[in-house]
């Protein structure tokens, strides 16, 4: 009933055999973080207005950010899938449907936060001399290229 040692690799080495166990691996995707960094860096640099961009977990890890020195990345991270997640919850309770963009406007400027697909969240900082449409239009380039990475 049992199989000894040698029937087992004999078995196996069998061509028309079964496995007798289904092996299961469950494939993940690692995220390319250089890639990402880079696509910020990129986005941040060659888009006027700009300030700063942090891609983040939906849970509120930084992925990747070039954000201001004086702006603390953890903090940034965390408040930017909150505003997000609040920002959803609040556009169902008003039946507005689903949300494209949430934005901050402030005397210094804008704080802008879109979803990249189910696993990331992109918060941009711009200067108040930016022009809205532009800066939106900017933005879901980026998400364009960030999404496929962290799908």
């Amino acid at each position: 009933m049992f199989m000894e040692t040698g029937d087992a690799l004999e078995s196996s080495s069998n061509p028309h055999s079964q496995p007798a166990l289904p092996k299961i691996t469950e494939e993940k995707r690692m995220i390319n973080v250089s890639m990402l960094q880079e696509i910020l860096q990129n986005f941040v640099s060659g888009t006027s207005n700009v300030q700063g961009a942090a891609l983040v977990s939906p849970d509120g890890l930084a992925l990747a950010s070039v954000l201001p020195t004086d702006m603390d990345e953890d903090r940034t991270a965390a408040m930017s899938a909150a505003m997000l997640s609040l920002g959803e919850r609040i556009g169902s309770e008003l039946v507005r449907g689903t949300i494209d963009r949430i934005v901050v406007e402030g005397e210094k400027g804008f704080g802008v936060v879109v979803s990249c697909g189910p696993e990331a969240v992109l918060l941009v900082l711009s200067s108040a001399a930016a022009k809205q449409g532009l800066l939106f239009l900017e933005i879901k380039r980026a998400v364009a290229q960030i999404a496929p990475l962290v799908a």
